[in-house]
């Protein structure tokens, strides 16, 4: 790493920023984590957290800690890189080891993977993620074109069904009608056989979903109306919730997984992967990967249309309608392309609302981390954090970045997709064995414009209400109006 110096003996970065000490502190130990995390989750909430510290020391790379801390997490010190140009560090494969970082300073039990460690823990230097990934790549461009007739068959009926309720019951929750659609929807999109929700029962989607929750709850906040925040806090935040609790469900989906992707475990056997390590990755990137990713992202995708009005409302189902009916009523990827709105509505969502919002990596070597106006050094082996929603929201890249603008990404917009980092990596680049990008990158986009067409074939207009809930906004529809 070369250091040049200006006439004043000031170090200097590469590209001739000054480098300057990082700012914050970790505070007091065991105590000021406790406090921080409480300020998180409580106090201050996620955004205001980084704000108030920013705003504090006048820096958008910064030190301080990170949740869950004490007991779950005896490290919880970073550097956090909170603006578009310094987060770029944590997408530098050469730059950041992610080996155990995906949940960031601590790491679920790994009985909750049947003892194997997915591929999403493994760093890119790890030569069976290079294995791994290239074997869920395959997959994933295996069934490129079910997702399409998939997705308009469960959700069509998904978005018939909620018209129905409206109309017969009044104002429906869309969350929870779409948690089983979603997991039959990414079930049917990548494997033969029977929908989980028919081979396991009803209850598949929930069992997936509890899954998720005892390896997320370390970093969910608020997830009852009925637990007083002290109680919760202790429960979600301090230990463990023990694994088994539940095994027997990991147990029937392990089950329905063995059956469904028959092929793609004897494809890993083929090339050295065995079954075991192969099925439950294979679990992993089904649930945790595409089925989590879905569930969140799609309730965020509705909140920023039902908040867009008929003026929104009325130019997608325009642009929408008017492309499909001159391809006889067929939805195409080459059509899809002819929806620039579409497109643009849906960057626009993953900007604000990435499905995975943390972002971790410890530095490989000394390094020299540069924002808008400085430059810091940060020490080999230091974890290095950002908060994706803030960092996609830098004012300095997005002209008013905390702003929905659906027209942001068209025409000259689209240089700006650069900037945005929800799979883990720039919207321009693609997912490779050398980076920890999502193989299943392309797949979002797809499903998220999908999900605005097939709501805008079916109606105009609509109005909803906007709740919250521990992962995802809560959207219930008041009102549909049909085509």
């Amino acid at each position: 790493m070369s250091i040049a110096k200006d006439s004043t003996s000031q170090e200097l970065s590469p590209s001739g920023q000054p480098i300057k000490p990082i700012p914050g502190s970790y505070g007091v130990p065991f105590f000021s984590p406790i406090w921080d995390r409480l300020n998180f989750y409580y106090f201050q909430g996620h955004m205001a957290y980084f704000k108030s510290r920013i705003s504090k020391h006048n820096s958008t790379v910064l030190r301080l800690n990170v949740p869950p801390g004490p007991f779950l997490a005896s490290k919880p010190h970073v550097v956090a890189v909170l603006d578009a140009l310094s987060f770029q560090v944590l997408l530098d494969s050469s730059k950041v080891d992610k080996t155990d970082t995906l949940t960031g300073t601590y790491i679920p039990p790994l009985s909750l993977y049947s003892g194997i460690r997915p591929l999403a823990y493994l760093d890119t230097t790890d030569p069976l993620h290079t294995t791994l990934k290239t074997q869920i790549t395959g997959l994933i461009v295996s069934r490129k074109d079910y997702v399409i007739p998939s997705f308009r068959k469960i959700y069509g009926s998904l978005f018939d069904s909620i018209y129905d309720k409206v109309e017969s019951s009044g104002p429906t929750e869309f969350n929870t009608l779409s948690q089983s659609a979603a997991f039959d929807f990414m079930c049917s999109a990548f494997f033969e056989g029977a929908l989980p929700s028919v081979a396991i029962g009803p209850s598949a989607a929930d069992m997936a979903l509890k899954w998720l929750t005892f390896q997320l709850h370390p970093l969910v906040s608020k997830a009852s109306n009925l637990i007083p925040w002290p109680l919760e806090d202790i429960l979600l935040h301090n230990f463990h919730l023990p694994p088994c609790l539940v095994k027997s469900d990991y147990k029937a989906l392990e089950t329905y997984f063995t059956n469904v992707g028959e092929s793609f475990l004897t494809d890993a056997e083929q090339v050295g992967i065995s079954r075991h390590v192969a099925l439950h990755n294979l679990i992993f990137a089904t649930i945790f990967n595409a089925y989590g990713g879905i569930k969140i992202f799609l309730p965020f995708l509705l909140k920023w249309l039902v908040q867009g009005g008929p003026e929104l409302h009325n130019k997608l189902s325009e642009e929408i309608q008017s492309v499909i009916r001159s391809e006889n009523g067929s939805v195409t990827p080459a059509c899809l392309e002819r929806m620039p709105l579409t497109k643009s509505v849906v960057y626009e969502a993953l900007r604000l609302n990435p499905p995975v919002e943390y972002q971790y990596g410890h530095a490989r070597s000394d390094l020299v981390i540069e924002s808008h106006d400085a430059a810091y050094k940060v020490k080999k082996g230091e974890m290095i954090f950002g908060y994706q929603p803030i960092a996609t929201r830098d004012e300095k890249v997005f002209t008013n970045g905390e702003q929905f603008v659906a027209e942001r990404f068209v025409g000259e917009g689209e240089k700006l997709l650069q900037y945005v980092y929800w799979s883990n990596g720039r919207e321009t680049d693609e997912p490779g064995v050398t980076n920890k990008q999502c193989p299943g990158k392309d797949i979002v986009v797809l499903v998220g414009r999908l999900f605005v067409i097939e709501l805008f074939l079916r109606f105009d207009t609509f109005t909803g209400e906007i709740g919250e809930l521990p992962l995802e906004p809560k959207v219930t529809f008041k009102s549909l109006h049909k085509v």
